[in-house]
């Protein structure tokens, strides 16, 4: 594997059915693992946006009234697309995100198990027809599709944060506007490609990609023909757009940060919780929304618990994810790398001690090393801070009380996960922990088939699931006599 682009695929917005460039210019994809420049792609305007805004109005009565098995073929059919194409679009990622190719893989089947999901809802959305409790009239209800979508995605999933979006929004019978993030449009591109080639109707589908979001984004939410917001990314930048949103009371599902524990109760499987950590914590390189953030481990078992976890992470080898022997790859950007050195240090400034890595890496590139700390305060920077890295910051706690309060004491509510051999003990810490979702005895949640989402400043609605197509219809009720 090489760390030049595949050949073809596209570099232009996609509009109205077409590829095309931008009287905005360009801007540079690095490649996290040189920091180097991959391609060019277009610097898309307020212009550019409100053309595709103009592009999915107009295709939105024509897709609304197309047959719901005609838009689950086309989705079943990009499912295939992807299988087909699941090489190439695991190099792209690795490319222009960092991640190693065995994450990348694993993308491309989770990414595109959106597709095959909502072709299967597509067909399932359903009304209601009953009578009225005083008998003298019928209460029908209709699904509808909401309208013109605005789709923002993050860097760190190029394909599961977009296909999470665009699945249901197109099964619902919406038309969107995707604006994937300026560090990884290409993946989006290529996903758009292939809906393309499934047979998706010009405009029903855009994409724009740009260096300017924020004011590409105003132009969209000032825009009285979109309806519906979805953003995945940092709280900070979900409570703008919600201010934005409110302006013309444009409904919103947002998809946010995290501080997300993961309990390590005194009865645990240790050397299993050691393995869910490594995936909790080292997927993606830690740079994921559901990553491991805190360790609350019980003190009878916190020495071993950090022991075994350091000699799993220290062993993990670094390089560019393109290398297929890679199990840790660079991080988004020197910025990324800047701000988990800042968290690390202002922790060890608390008392907190290194165990592991602790600096980042010399040499080309974005790096940073698997780093564990030991006895963290739980007030300290990591343990507060979400750090979107591969730091694990052990807190011993003395109870399972105080590891689910600790768990709480923050805005965020995402994920946590909780390890114990009482399956019972484990559920009962479960219902007790204020998260959108907890896995128990497993470092991994993400199912296409699962509802995602958290709750407090950890976001607003569902992702996936039976759920996750609500999001994208409204509910019409008809009062009828007959």
């Amino acid at each position: 594997m090489t760390d030049a682009l595949p050949p073809g695929g596209p570099r232009q917005l996609f509009i109205d059915g077409a590829w095309r460039d931008s009287d905005g210019g360009t801007f540079d994809v690095l490649n996290p693992a040189t920091g180097q420049a991959l391609c060019a792609v277009p610097a898309g305007t307020p212009d550019d946006m409100r053309s595709a805004i103009d592009a999915a109005s107009q295709a939105l009565a024509g897709w609304r009234a197309t047959a719901p098995r005609v838009r689950s073929e086309i989705l079943r059919a990009t499912w295939q697309k992807m299988q087909d194409n699941r090489q190439r679009l695991a190099q792209l990622m690795t490319l222009e995100m960092g991640k190693t190719l065995a994450d990348a893989d694993a993308e491309v089947t989770y990414a595109s198990e959106f597709f095959r999901w909502f072709a299967e809802e597509a067909v399932r959305i359903t009304g209601e027809l009953r009578t009225a409790p005083g008998g003298n009239n019928r209460i029908l209800t209709l699904r509808r599709p909401v309208g013109v979508c605005l789709l923002i995605t993050p860097w760190n999933f190029p394909a599961a944060m977009a296909t999470r979006k665009i699945a249901p929004a197109l099964a619902a019978g919406c038309t969107v506007i995707v604006k994937p993030a300026e560090e990884t449009p290409l993946t989006t591109l290529a996903i758009a490609e292939l809906l393309q080639e499934a047979g998706l109707p010009a405009g029903v589908l855009n994409v724009i990609t740009t260096d300017r979001a924020r004011e590409v984004v105003e132009a969209a939410l000032a825009d009285p023909r979109v309806r519906k917001l979805s953003f995945t990314g940092s709280t900070q930048v979900g409570r703008a757009l919600l201010k934005q949103a409110a302006e013309r009371v444009v409904a919103t599902s947002m998809e946010l940060g995290g501080n997300d524990p993961f309990l390590v109760l005194a009865d645990a499987d240790v050397d299993a919780a050691v393995d869910g950590a490594m995936t909790a914590k080292m997927r993606n390189g830690g740079q994921a929304c559901t990553a491991a953030n805190r360790f609350l481990v019980h003190r009878d078992v916190a020495d071993e618990f950090a022991a075994k976890l350091r000699t799993k992470m220290g062993g993990l080898r670094v390089g560019p994810g393109s290398d297929p022997s890679t199990q840790l790859g660079p991080m988004i950007s020197a910025k990324a790398v800047g701000g988990i050195a800042d968290i690390v240090e202002r922790t060890l400034a608390t008392g907190a001690r290194v165990a592991l890595g602790g600096r980042p890496a010399d040499g080309p590139g974005f790096f940073y090393p698997a780093t564990v700390l030991t006895d963290v305060p739980r007030d300290s920077p990591a343990a507060t801070e979400e750090i979107f890295g591969p730091v694990a910051p052990i807190i011993p706690v003395v109870s399972d009380e105080e590891a689910v309060a600790i768990a709480n004491a923050t805005e965020y509510g995402l994920v946590a996960y909780v390890y114990s051999r009482d399956l019972g003990r484990a559920l009962a810490v479960a219902e007790r922990l204020e998260v959108g979702m907890v896995g128990i005895n497993r470092g991994l949640v993400s199912d296409a088939a699962a509802p995602f989402g958290g709750v407090k400043q950890s976001g607003i609605g569902r992702e996936g699931g039976f759920e996750g197509i609500d999001e994208y219809l409204e509910t019409k009720y008809v009062a009828a006599i007959w």
